[in-house]
């Protein structure tokens, strides 16, 4: 038996076992995320919050995600451009899912 949640329950459910895992903004950018995802790919996903957070992870910026996996910027390049070769860098490698105040990457 499969149940459809709203971003409210989905939120409570962070809260009660992982509250300090995402941002409100980045808990909206990742349930949006997957609701798109499951319905692009016609299949229903089993809410498992242990599951997501050791799958997903939240960063302030690109640059600081990509760094975690060895990413090195053009040193000539500005903070702006450096950001936007991390996302490139990143979407070569996963799933980035931008939003408001950060970055949340699939981990790999």
């Amino acid at each position: 038996m499969k149940k459809t949640i709203s971003f409210y329950e989905f939120q409570n459910e962070f809260q009660d076992v992982r509250p300090d895992n995402f941002s409100y903004d980045g808990l909206r950018a990742l349930f949006d995320y997957l609701e798109d995802y499951a319905g692009d790919c016609g299949t229903e996903i089993e809410l498992d919050v242990i599951a997501i957070c050791c799958e997903f992870s939240e960063y302030v910026t690109a640059m600081e995600a990509a760094k975690n996996y060895d990413f090195e910027p053009d040193e000539d390049d500005n903070e702006e451009d450096q950001e936007a070769a991390a996302i490139e860098f990143l979407e070569d490698e996963t799933q980035v899912i931008t939003f408001d105040g950060g970055v949340i990457i699939q981990d790999y």
